[in-house]
C-alpha cells in the first residue's frame, strides 16, 4: 500500500496559505511520501492550479486531486487544465474527478445535479478522448456534442481517478477510469463493498486492476487521548456526513462517523489500523494529518509528531 498525504489550504491570507502549501509538499517528498493529495475545498484554492505549482517544486512526488467536481467546468476545459497541470508536474498528476454532491452543485453553485451517474459517464467519455490527444475530439452523446481540435498531449500516463460511492458509480470507475478516491470508506467498506464491485467491473471491461484510495484522518497520540481526536475529527471534519451520498457510503461499514473512521492512537494501533485497510485492498493511503492541542503550539507539535510517524509508515508499507 502506497502512503500518501492530503495537503490543503489552511488559515490565513491567500499568500500564507500557498506558502504553506508549497513547503509541506516539498517536506512530503523529501521524506519518501509516495503522493500529496490535493482537496478541492469548494471555497478554497483550486486543486489542479495548486498541483501545478507544487510540480514546479518537486521532482518525484505524485501529485493527486482529491477531488475535483465535474459540473463546475466543461470536459474540454477540464481536460486543458489537467494536462497543463501534468506538464508542470513533469507527467506526475493523477487526476481525481467527481459528480460531487447536491448541496454543492445544486445549492451553491445552482447547477443541475441530475442524473450524476449518467452525466459522470458522458463526461468521462469526452474526458478520455481529449486526454489521448493531441487530436480532434469528437463525442456526441446525451450530455455533450463535442467537436473540438486539442493541441494538448502527453507522452506521460495520466490517471484518472473517480469518486465512487454507490455500486452503479463504483461501476463506472472500475469500467472507464484509473480506480476510485475514498472518503467515509472503513476497512469492511472497502472489502465488502468498494473492492469486490469496482474490481469486476475492471476485469469485464479488460482494464487493469484498479487503484483504491482511502482518505483516513489520522493522529499520533497517547491512547488516553484517542476519544479527544475521534471528536475532534467529528468536529472539524464531519461535515461531508450531511451528504446522502456519505450517509449511505457509510451504511456498509463499520463505523458511524469520520470520528470512528480516524486511526487515532499510539505507533502500533496506528500500524495496526492501516494494515487493516490494505488486506481490505486500499491500494493507496491519503492521510489526513488530524492535530489536537489546547493551542496553537500544542496543535502544530501534534501534526508535526504524526506526520513524521507518516514518513515512516510510507517505508513500512513500501
Amino acid at each position: 500500500m502506497r502512503i500518501g498525504v492530503m495537503i490543503g489550504p489552511e488559515r490565513g491570507s491567500a499568500e500564507r496559505k500557498l506558502a504553506r502549501m508549497l513547503d509541506d509538499v516539498e517536506w512530503a517528498e523529501n521524506a519518501g511520501l509516495d503522493t500529496a493529495w490535493i482537496p478541492q475545498i469548494p471555497t478554497d484554492f483550486d486543486a489542479l492550479t495548486t498541483v501545478a505549482l507544487m510540480g514546479m517544486r518537486t521532482t518525484r512526488i505524485e501529485l493527486g486531486t482529491a477531488v475535483v467536481p465535474l459540473q463546475a467546468q466543461h470536459p474540454i476545459a477540464l481536460a486543458r487544465q489537467a494536462l497543463s497541470a501534468h506538464a508542470a508536474a513533469g507527467g506526475r498528476l493523477a487526476l481525481g474527478v467527481g459528480p460531487s454532491h447536491h448541496w454543492i452543485v445544486h445549492d451553491m453553485l445552482g447547477l443541475p445535479y441530475e442524473r450524476p451517474a449518467g452525466f459522470t459517464r458522458d463526461y468521462l467519455e469526452v474526458l478520455d478522448a481529449a486526454l489521448r490527444g493531441p487530436g480532434q475530439v469528437d463525442v456526441e452523446n446525451r450530455s455533450f456534442t463535442v467537436h473540438n481540435p486539442l493541441s494538448l498531449g502527453s507522452d506521460a500516463p495520466l490517471p484518472v481517478l473517480v469518486a465512487a460511492l454507490g455500486p452503479v458509480m463504483l461501476a463506472l470507475a472500475g469500467e472507464r477510469a484509473d480506480g476510485t478516491v475514498l472518503w467515509l470508506a472503513d476497512e469492511r467498506a472497502i472489502a465488502e463493498h468498494v473492492v469486490p464491485r469496482i474490481t469486476k467491473a475492471a476485469d469485464d471491461a479488460g482494464r487493469p486492476a484498479p487503484r483504491v484510495v482511502a482518505g483516513v484522518p489520522v493522529c499520533l497520540c497517547l491512547p488516553s487521548q484517542v476519544d479527544e481526536a475521534r471528536e475532534r475529527a467529528n468536529r472539524i471534519l464531519g461535515e461531508a456526513e450531511i451528504s446522502p451520498n456519505y450517509q449511505r457510503l457509510l451504511e456498509y461499514g463499520d463505523v458511524h462517523d469520520v470520528g470512528g473512521l480516524c486511526a487515532a492512537g499510539d505507533e502500533e494501533a496506528i500500524t495496526d489500523r492501516l494494515r487493516r485497510f490494505a488486506d481490505a485492498g486500499t491500494t493507496d493511503m491519503s492521510i489526513r494529518l488530524l492535530p489536537i492541542g489546547e493551542n496553537r503550539d500544542e496543535l502544530v507539535a501534534s501534526k508535526l509528531r504524526t506526520r513524521d510517524f507518516a514518513a515512516a509508515l510510507a517505508a513500512d508499507f513500501r
